[in-house]
């Protein structure tokens, strides 16, 4: 009897500890964290239209339908939030896509998508645990991993995806994002806009009615055609909209703002799905504007 009632009285000092705020930190009411979990799909290339101000840059070609023409990547350079600099940079990029070629980006490259580049993942999974948030993309089953209740370091050391940490403030967590790394093929949207080290994008995420959801993806396909449509078309519950703002002083001449709705995915389980075995016969072809761009290599594998 002593040693079950030892045993009683320390998994209730185990669950106690897992109850309590880490030092300094308040505890989010688990009742009204919003329940994110599962596999989420949208099927659009490209950001989404703001819900009000200033938003991304958008295809200057464009299909018969109206739609931006995905097949020929020329950015809208005339856009104002764009510095100069930037203005010439996205105006060189439609050129080659115009020629017939494509520029190196890192997706054809097979690298690791930066922020917010990454968000053309059609289908995303959201993991929330108690000190953290792991979102994973289906490129290459790639992730993020969110700090919560936590500040970003004094000194970030700046990689692929940034540093970042978020919070929950009513319905919606709140992920902010600085030190995205810079480096070759490195860019935040399709059209090859660039960013700098002052890069700072902040994303909500929220659950919205199934009518709102349905409603703003359709209006994402008036600008990016369906390309990818793993969406449980019976579906009827909520869907989550990511709401995200881009600051960058060094290319962007003021804050704008995009989007991304997302519904339940058809498939309830990952694919594999391999970059560097689907772009190989682009190289033969010479399909790329850079002649040295490839695919990350090593003379032997690392396992």
């Amino acid at each position: 009897m002593n040693l079950r009632r030892q045993d009683f009285l320390f998994v209730l000092t185990m669950a106690a500890a897992v109850a309590l705020p880490a030092s300094g930190q308040s505890a989010p009411n688990a009742a009204a964290i919003p329940d994110f979990s599962g596999f989420w799909a949208h099927p659009t290339l490209g950001f989404g239209p703001p819900l009000s101000g200033p938003g991304p840059v958008r295809n200057k070609s464009r299909l018969p339908s109206g739609a931006g023409n995905f097949d020929q990547l020329v950015g809208d350079y005339t856009n104002p939030i764009l510095k100069p600099e930037a203005a010439e940079i996205v105006k060189q990029r439609g050129e080659i896509s115009l020629s017939g070629r494509a520029f190196p980006d890192p997706d054809n490259q097979c690298l690791q998508n930066p922020v917010p580049y990454i968000f053309w993942n059609f289908d995303i999974q959201l993991l929330q645990q108690r000190d953290k948030v792991t979102i994973i993309y289906e490129h290459d089953e790639d992730f993020r991993q969110v700090r919560l209740n936590r500040p970003h370091p004094a000194n970030v050391i700046p990689s692929v995806h940034g540093d970042s940490v978020g919070h929950y403030e009513g319905d919606t967590l709140i992920i902010d994002t600085v030190g995205v790394k810079l480096g070759p093929y490195r860019m935040l949207d399709r059209f090859g806009t660039p960013y700098s080290q002052a890069l700072h994008v902040v994303e909500r995420y929220r659950l919205i009615d199934y009518e709102a959801a349905k409603a703003a993806e359709d209006l994402a396909e008036k600008e990016w055609m369906r390309v990818g449509d793993n969406i449980d078309r019976t579906y009827r519950g909520k869907g989550v909209q990511l709401e995200f703002t881009v600051e960058d002083k060094g290319v962007f001449t003021m804050p704008w703002t995009a989007t991304m709705t997302y519904l339940r995915a058809a498939r309830t389980a990952w694919e594999e799905r391999i970059c560097a075995e689907n772009v190989q016969h682009y190289y033969e072809a010479q399909y790329y504007s850079d002649k040295d761009a490839h695919i990350p290599t090593a003379e032997k594998p690392d396992f």
